[in-house]
């Protein structure tokens, strides 16, 4: 069975956070959570149909070890939610003034 890294709360780190943002397709998949507001498939999340699996494996991974998504087991599918309440213990209302300006 597959064990998924999630740092806790207090764990988190701006450096973590801002280093995971920094790539486009992650901080695009970041926004597909946002508006969805919902557990998402990693293929629903991503913004490209045609990236390979293990590229998209990785980029959830970065995500997930910083802190921003949660990701649990269902079925075969990997479901992905934004941490946005413990990201808002973290650092108040951060996640969302990045995504403001990167639209």
């Amino acid at each position: 069975m597959v064990q998924f890294v999630h740092p806790a709360t207090e764990d988190i780190t701006l450096s973590g956070l801002l280093e995971a943002l920094a790539d486009p397709l992650r901080l695009q998949i970041v926004q597909s959570l946002m508006k969805e507001d919902s557990h998402m498939s990693c293929c629903q999340a991503s913004p490209c149909p045609k990236i390979p699996k293990s590229t998209l494996s990785h980029h959830f991974r970065v995500l997930r070890e910083a802190g921003l998504i949660r990701t649990t087991k269902k079925g075969v599918e990997h479901q992905n939610v934004l941490r946005l309440d413990d990201l808002n213990q973290a650092f108040p209302g951060l996640l969302k003034t990045i995504l403001k300006f990167a639209e």
